[in-house]
């Protein structure tokens, strides 16, 4: 169902957000006017760069190595870490001479900084998210360990596809911090830190307190959490069932190892059988010994399930962004419709409801006009700066929602097209591992054909 867009210069009130456009008319428009940056405490200038600066298009980006090394940290205690070889490439003249390479070691605690930065920053945005920083949802045999080497080459995946998300996004990518972030090893938390992003960040308690006290929430973002929580909780499922059947499939490959040393074993004290036998060991013993190789690569398609896991959360940072900007309108709303009313109570000289002041002015007698007139003119200053503020939390509101539905929008293409093609590979990976089972089976029928 289509939506007028509504009038700028409608009356204020306490009502929805709503979005300037239809909400969804796609990303196109509001990625458009996001480029050019609404003004803010910085201004627009200070965190953007345009496009001819810096855009995927025109370098590379890889973290291509992994190294565990030891150090102390901010409590001078010795510990043990991982850092990550993050590389950047021009690719603006790659068949000349002038092709420049960055290449800088980033800790994944610097990834969160600027993940962390990016959140405060960019509300509207569903920022991609960081790969897990422990094993969760594994089959038993896979080691959970954090320094792990296959949980760490993983991991590295994950931190190079985060960098490539931010990247290839049409806002984020165009943010200073994260060019610095891809180019100065430096002093560059100390820039991140200087843009004061901490003390820009809404608090979890005054977001729970936002969600439970909104009155008029908008029935789109309610039933985006909603989704987002469904998502997590079936996702969570899948990677559970997974890893049991993970299991299993170990246990059912390991089999095929005791079928191996018994053909073995029986080819030993047979003559005529023998090399029958011995073939058929051969072959089960190959099948059982590939079974640690297929369900490290599973564990890929795994971190892909994972990375939409991790998704469903920052879909809901953008619905608490939304909640709680809703509930400064409102009582924006309710402060000034509270002014007004004690200016008008003060005007006509007639108080509808119980007040503090009422019960002082039967106590201690009325004010002098003179009195009376100071009030009203200070109310006055305040109704008219609260009606300016209402306003531009109105037209703040609805920008925002213009600019997170864009995104939201965005998002949902990418899940839609990404999620299928992991599924599609993971059904292709099993479809072929069975194969391979038929195989082996059939090799093993040849075998005993031959005795």
């Amino acid at each position: 169902m289509e939506q007028a867009a509504p009038d700028l210069e409608r009356p204020l009130q306490p009502a929805p957000l709503e979005p300037l456009g239809h909400p969804d008319a796609g990303p196109e428009a509001a990625v458009g006017e996001e480029a050019e940056g609404a003004p803010d405490e910085e201004g627009p200038g200070d965190r953007t760069m345009t496009e001819n600066n810096f855009c995927l298009k025109k370098i590379e980006i890889s973290v291509s190595e992994a190294e565990k090394r030891t150090g102390r940290n901010a409590m001078n205690m010795q510990e043990t870490y991982t850092a990550y070889l993050v590389e950047t490439r021009s690719v603006e003249h790659i068949d000349g001479p002038s092709v420049l390479t960055d290449s800088l070691w980033r800790r994944y605690s610097e990834f969160e900084l600027l993940r962390n930065y990016l959140l405060v920053y960019y509300p509207h945005i569903v920022v991609p998210p960081l790969p897990e920083k422990r094993a969760e949802f594994v089959w038993h045999k896979l080691s959970a360990d954090n320094m792990d080497p296959d949980f760490v080459e993983r991991r590295r995946i994950g931190l190079e596809n985060f960098l490539l998300r931010v990247a290839s996004h049409p806002i984020l990518c165009r943010d200073k911090i994260f060019y610095l972030f891809l180019t100065q090893e430096g002093n560059w938390k100390e820039i991140v830190n200087e843009t004061g992003f901490q003390l820009k960040a809404d608090s979890r308690l005054k977001a729970l307190n936002a969600t439970f006290r909104v009155k008029n929430p908008d029935k789109r973002f309610t039933e985006l959490k909603h989704y987002s929580d469904e998502l997590q909780s079936v996702i969570s499922h899948l990677l559970r069932v997974r890893a049991r059947v993970a299991d299993r499939l170990y246990g059912v490959y390991k089999v095929h190892g005791n079928y191996g040393r018994v053909f073995s074993e029986w080819s030993a004290i047979e003559k005529e059988m023998g090399d029958g036998l011995q073939s058929a060991g051969h072959h089960m013993d190959v099948y059982a010994s590939s079974i640690d190789d297929i369900l490290e690569d599973e564990e890929h398609y795994a971190d892909q399930l994972k990375e939409y896991l991790f998704y469903a959360e920052a879909l809901r940072a953008v619905c608490r962004k939304h909640e709680l900007m809703q509930y400064d309108l409102e009582m924006a709303a309710q402060d000034l419709a509270s002014k007004k009313q004690q200016c008008e109570e003060l005007a006509t000289g007639t108080v509808r409801t119980f007040s503090l002041k009422g019960m002082t002015t039967k106590l201690f007698g009325q004010e002098t006009p003179e009195q009376r007139e100071s009030r009203i003119k200070v109310l006055e200053e305040q109704i008219s700066e609260g009606e300016q503020q209402l306003k531009a939390k109105n037209l703040e509101g609805r920008e925002f929602v213009k600019n997170a539905w864009a995104d939201i929008e965005r998002f949902k293409e990418q899940k839609n097209r990404d999620l299928k093609e992991a599924l599609i590979s993971y059904a292709v990976m099993q479809i072929s591992m069975c194969k391979k089972g038929i195989q082996v089976w059939t090799n093993a029928k040849e075998c005993f054909s031959k005795m």
